[in-house]
């Protein structure tokens, strides 16, 4: 236990005490002998009227689009598989099994093969999409331009989903059969038992699962830079891929140490908001 606190803490602190500091490539040799920067580094990551701080808060807005929408998709998905799976039907087994592929290759192997499958010239989704289907005059790209974004979040919900998958049917298992009983008798439909018993027994398990989708969604670094690279699209850049070109690409390790504490100091917030709002909602039921 302790052990692992330290694992964790230490590089914390270190990045933290990095933050203000103008540790920049010129110092990699010695990072202690780096100027002392105070809030420098902050205040030029906020001041959205300039070049750092714009850029930043674009990423972030993007950031906050793509987390919402990969995590109501996945959850969508997850409640619709469960749901599904509750039924007896042939080869269930092994529909199960396959809903579970994405959640456990791993996360190289899957995004790479999405990368070749989007390519515009030889991928996959443009020889369905122009040569079969017609649905485009011609060949778009995927991995650049307005369309990266689409790319991203159907890369993200194709990994994330079956593990909303997997909560929400564990947590369906445990509905007692005789609600769905007494729904029925009184004349429920399938909609009505869903909304009336589903979904309200569901409440605890989907109050912790959107947390745990949106932490892990927010704070994706491998997708978007096995799919995209070490520079993300315009309209694709996500904040772990900004913040590591802060630090890595232009080796401005103070600027990039600041935002990760900016990013943790929102993620802490916004769960903290978010524990203390259901924690009421639970209490009031």
């Amino acid at each position: 236990m302790l052990l692992e606190l330290l694992v964790h803490l230490v590089p914390m602190l270190i990045g933290i005490g990095m933050s203000f500091l103008k540790l920049t490539q010129f110092f990699l040799r010695n990072w202690s002998a780096a100027p002392f920067a105070g809030l420098d580094n902050y205040s030029v990551a906020v001041d959205f009227d300039g070049a750092v701080g714009r850029s930043l808060l674009h990423s972030f807005l993007v950031t906050v689009a793509f987390t919402v929408l990969t995590v109501g998709l996945s959850w969508l998905l997850g409640i619709c598989g469960a749901v599904l799976m509750q039924g007896s039907f042939r080869g269930r087994a092994v529909l199960r099994a396959l809903f579970l592929v994405p959640y456990a290759l791993p996360v190289y192997a899957g995004v790479i093969t999405w990368s070749f499958l989007l390519q515009r010239d030889s991928g996959l989704v443009n020889h369905v999409l122009v040569d079969q289907l017609h649905l485009f005059g011609e060949r778009p790209f995927w991995l650049i331009g307005s369309n990266s974004f689409v790319s991203i979040i159907v890369v993200c919900v194709w990994r994330s989903w079956p593990f909303a998958f997997l909560v929400l049917m564990a947590g369906l298992q445990n509905i007692p059969a005789d609600l769905y009983e007494a729904a029925a008798i009184d004349g429920a439909g399938w909609g009505r038992r869903l909304r009336a018993v589903t979904l309200p027994m569901l409440r605890p398990i989907n109050q912790v699962l959107v947390l745990v989708l949106f932490l892990w969604t927010f704070n994706d670094f491998n997708t978007p830079y096995v799919l995209f690279g070490k520079s993300a699209p315009h309209e694709a850049d996500l904040i772990s891929i900004h913040i590591y070109q802060s630090s890595f690409v232009t080796w401005n390790f103070g600027s990039g140490s600041a935002m990760s504490v900016l990013l943790l100091l929102f993620l802490l917030l916004v769960t903290a908001v978010y524990l203390v709002a259901t924690s009421r909602r639970r209490s009031d039921a």
